[in-house]
């Protein structure tokens, strides 16, 4: 077997792999792991950054902010709404839009290049605002924030997923609880 061909194999294999990896969002209730992945099916909202490629287009190429009203302006185009959408959704309405007078055949590939920030509020030494990184885990999220005051109840914290309706609660261990950009994670006040 050559070094192409198992190059080849291993490319498709992962592709497979790729593919079927389930995108996970679960809350951790007394004690049971949960996770979280941002994977294809991610959602932009405002304050993502994302780095759009259009292949032979070096002037079209760039980084461009999600807006806070919810879009990307985009060269020759103009708006290009982007809050709740994929970035497959994103990069396919930019592509047919390009196609449809401007460039002949447009390659577009999409990609986050800074997520959103996420927030600590409530019972830690440093509550605020702080930029998100992948995999960040509930427990990391709180270590950023300076860790938990004194007051702080550790097994009782509310989590606000980014675009979700209503806080949710978790119990018992929580380290394993990975957060999604935007979310809000609040420590409420340990009462004796």
């Amino acid at each position: 077997m050559s070094n192409l061909s198992r190059w080849a194999g291993l490319a498709l294999g992962a592709a497979g792999l790729a593919c079927c990896a389930p995108a996970l969002m679960n809350v951790a209730y007394a004690g049971e792991a949960a996770t979280t992945t941002v994977t294809s099916d991610y959602r932009l909202g405002p304050d993502d950054k994302v780095h759009i490629t259009v292949y032979g287009e070096d002037k079209l190429t760039g980084d461009y902010n999600v807006t806070s009203n919810g879009s990307v302006s985009f060269p020759l185009i103009g708006n290009v709404n982007a809050a709740g959408r994929t970035l497959g959704d994103v990069q396919e309405e930019i592509r047919q839009r390009l196609a449809a007078g401007y460039l002949k055949d447009p390659r577009v590939a999409i990609e986050v290049g800074n997520f959103r920030s996420f927030y600590v509020l409530g019972e830690v030494n440093k509550p605020g605002e702080y930029p998100y990184r992948t995999n960040l885990t509930l427990d990391q999220a709180v270590a950023t924030a300076g860790g938990y005051s004194y007051r702080a109840n550790k097994r009782k914290i509310a989590l606000h997923h980014s675009g979700g309706q209503e806080e949710q609660v978790a119990l018992g261990k929580n380290g394993t609880i990975n957060l999604q950009p935007g979310d809000t994670v609040r420590i409420p006040e340990r009462f004796f």
